[in-house]
C-alpha cells in the first residue's frame, strides 16, 4: 500500500481477520527522517531503570549498520521470506529499503508488556488496528534543521536529501506527544522518558 511519497507499508495478507495484538502498549516514536528519534530513545531510555515488562525493540533494516546507528541488518531475501511468513510485527519499505520490527514485539504486547520502537508514520493506519493499545509520539523539527542534519550523517546524496524533505507529513493516527526537538536533546528526552513512564504507572 503506497501511503507516503517514497514509501509503502507492508501489510500481512490475513492481518484484517486477526484480532488485534494486546494487551501490552505500544508506544511508536515517528517523525521525519534527521528528526533525531533515536537520539531521544537513547537519552530516554538512559533515564529510565530497566524493567521486564518494558521492551525497546530494534528496527530491522536491509541495510549493513553503521556505528552512528541503532538496529539490525537482515538482507532482502530475509526480509522477503520473513514477510511472506506473517514474522513482522510491522513492516514498510521506503527509499528502497526494507524496515520492520521483529515478532518479539508480538510476544511481549501478549505478555501486556509496554513496548517502545522506533517507527513510522506510515504504518500507523495499520498500526492503530493490528493493537489494542497504541501510543504515538511525534518528534519533528523545521524543515532547516531537518536538511543540516541529514547533510551531517553524510548517508544520502542531496537528490535524496531533498525527496526526504517533501515527503507528506500526514498523520492518520493523532499523537499523543509532540516533540520540537530543536534544542538540547536532553529536554526531549526528558518528555519521552516521562511518557514512557507514564504508560508505565503502576510498575515506576
Amino acid at each position: 500500500m503506497q501511503s507516503e511519497a517514497g514509501l509503502t507499508t507492508l501489510q500481512e495478507p490475513q492481518a484484517t481477520s486477526k484480532s488485534p495484538v494486546g494487551p501490552g502498549t505500544l508506544i511508536l516514536v515517528v517523525g521525519p527522517s534527521g528528526a533525531g528519534k533515536d537520539t531521544l530513545l537513547t537519552l530516554a531510555r538512559s533515564r529510565l531503570p530497566p524493567h521486564e515488562r518494558l521492551l525497546y525493540a530494534r528496527r530491522l533494516v536491509t541495510r549493513p549498520t553503521a556505528d552512528d546507528e541503532d538496529h539490525d541488518s537482515l538482507t532482502e531475501q530475509e526480509f522477503a521470506q520473513a514477510l511472506a511468513s506473517s514474522t513482522f510485527a510491522l513492516a514498510w519499505r521506503a527509499h528502497g529499503l526494507g524496515y520492520a520490527l521483529g515478532p518479539e514485539v508480538k510476544t511481549h504486547l501478549r505478555q501486556g508488556h509496554t513496548v517502545v520502537a522506533n517507527g513510522s508514520r506510515a504504518t500507523l493506519a495499520h498500526a492503530s488496528r493490528d493493537f489494542s493499545s497504541l501510543r504515538v509520539v511525534l518528534v519533528t523539527a523545521p524543515p532547516d534543521v531537518l536538511s543540516h542534519r541529514l547533510a551531517a550523517r553524510a548517508r544520502e546524496h542531496p537528490e535524496d536529501i531533498r525527496e526526504r524533505l517533501e515527503r507528506p507529513g500526514h498523520m492518520p493516527v493523532p499523537p499523543d506527544l509532540i516533540i520540537e526537538n530543536t534544542g538540547a536533546p536532553q529536554a526531549g528526552a526528558e518528555r519521552l522518558a516521562a511518557f514512557i513512564a507514564a504508560q508505565m504507572r503502576v510498575f515506576y
